[in-house]
């Protein structure tokens, strides 16, 4: 068994000087205990404490930030399976750029990665980063394409290439962005190590098969350098589901340390379909950075979609502030529809209200993230919470119609509500929310 939270304290510093980015040193054992940080973040850790606490207490998959200012965060999965907690950092996506495109084409991407915004249940997903693959015979020009598009996007770059002087020189033309290079083998391993570490940046490392990239990560981690990615040579999507599994069970089941790493994966097919499946395999499958071959926003929706649904924590549903929501431009008179505060309950519900054409408020009460069904039978979404809620935040005193629509699911609160809304009047409204525009014409019209 490991040492518990209390024991680590007893080996920090005690400081409690929040540089490691915990509060406190207590807090940061505890992160150390369920391994979730490394010794290597308290920089007054004794040499005793990194002995004792070193790759034993390492996450089981190391964390790997990228970027600057609000980094991009990939690795640090402490779970093989997200139902047994969740995970966390979800797969990076990354469009391709080729030097040997035009001027007028990479501009073009380059507006459309800046551009490019998916909302999806209150949230604006974005695309993470940009890669830049060295195709050419001119190094100059895929130094100067890296320098524009950190200049242009301003996220983390990966930057590809099979010539080792000219990820080098671009290394060096991007210092400071906290990018990734691609990829070293064990031939070029050395000088891109060098120009990783003089530059800041991660580095990708490859090999023709499993066992020798297993080797290659070891040599580096004998050299304490961790920032590491893994791209692995996959020549099928069956071969590549098999590797991503074994790679992730080996780091988190039997703790090895070679292969806890990130992963980072290039996506070369000619065939929107194919590339489509290997990217959804990676966002299923532990994938920590993925890059597309070329900008898609179709494809871009269906995988962000994807991610977002993974990435969520299962134990706890995404939901909405609990407050009185206006839907377009209502006045005091406009109608009051009622739902939880599910996400995607509340934006479902308010995207019909605005697509029937009126205006009006929309009641949403604290259900802890419920659908109407679920918050019912839990007690959560009843004519006495309703009601409660009503008053606290003073509906009477917001509006001054006197009529509540609430989803037909829960008809049988109506009387129970009007009882704890004196003066109000309580209208069922339809089951589905597909139904609200035919009901608002027919009944509020």
């Amino acid at each position: 068994m490991g040492l518990t939270g209390l024991q680590i304290q007893k080996l920090l510093p005690k400081t409690n000087c929040k540089e490691c980015g915990s509060n406190t040193c207590l807090a940061f054992a505890m992160k150390l205990a369920a391994r979730k940080a490394e010794i290597t973040q308290c920089p007054y850790a004794s040499e005793e404490a990194k002995q004792i606490l070193g790759a034993a207490y390492e996450p089981p998959v190391r964390l790997v930030q990228l970027g600057v200012g609000p980094s991009l965060e990939i690795g640090g999965e402490t779970v093989l399976y997200r139902h047994e907690k969740t995970f966390v950092h979800q797969t990076a996506l990354a469009v391709n750029i080729d030097d040997t495109e035009t001027p007028e084409r990479i501009d073009q991407v380059l507006e459309r990665i800046n551009n490019y915004v998916l909302e999806r249940v209150g949230e604006e997903l974005r695309i993470d980063m940009a890669a830049i693959t060295h195709k050419g015979n001119d190094t100059g020009a895929f130094v100067k394409l890296a320098r524009k598009v950190w200049e242009t996007v301003k996220r983390p770059l990966v930057l590809r290439s099979s010539e080792p002087g000219a990820l080098v020189a671009a290394a060096e033309a991007v210092k400071g962005s906290r990018s990734v290079i691609a990829s070293a083998t064990p031939e070029t391993v050395e000088v891109l190590l060098a120009a990783a570490r003089d530059n800041g940046h991660v580095l990708a490392i490859t090999a023709p098969d499993l066992n020798q990239l297993v080797l290659l990560a070891s040599s580096l981690k004998e050299k304490e350098y961790n920032d590491l990615l893994l791209q692995y040579q996959t020549h099928s999507l069956a071969e590549q589901f098999q590797v991503n599994s074994i790679a992730r069970r080996a780091a988190l089941k039997d703790n090895y340390k070679p292969l806890g790493y990130p992963s980072l994966t290039f996506l070369d097919s000619d065939d929107l379909l194919d590339n489509t499946v290997r990217a959804v395999t990676e966002t299923c499958k532990y994938g920590g950075i993925c890059v597309l071959p070329t900008f898609d926003a179709a494809q871009l929706v269906t995988l962000m979609t994807l991610r977002l649904n993974i990435y969520t924590d299962p134990q706890k549903p995404i939901q909405v502030e609990p407050k009185l929501y206006p839907i377009g431009e209502p006045r005091a008179d406009s109608p009051v529809f009622v739902t939880t505060n599910f996400s995607l309950t509340y934006f479902i519900v308010s995207g019909e209200i605005e697509n029937s054409g009126i205006s009006a408020w929309l009641l949403v009460p604290e259900c802890e993230g419920m659908s109407v069904l679920t918050a019912w039978a839990a007690g959560k979404f009843s004519g006495v919470t309703i009601g409660k809620f009503a008053k606290e935040i003073g509906l009477d005193g917001q509006v001054t119609t006197r009529q509540l629509v609430i989803p037909g699911y829960v008809a049988q609160i109506s009387g129970e509500l009007e009882e704890n809304l004196p003066g109000w009047k309580v209208l069922v409204g339809p089951q589905d929310a597909a139904d609200l525009e035919s009901f608002i014409k027919m009944r509020l019209n």
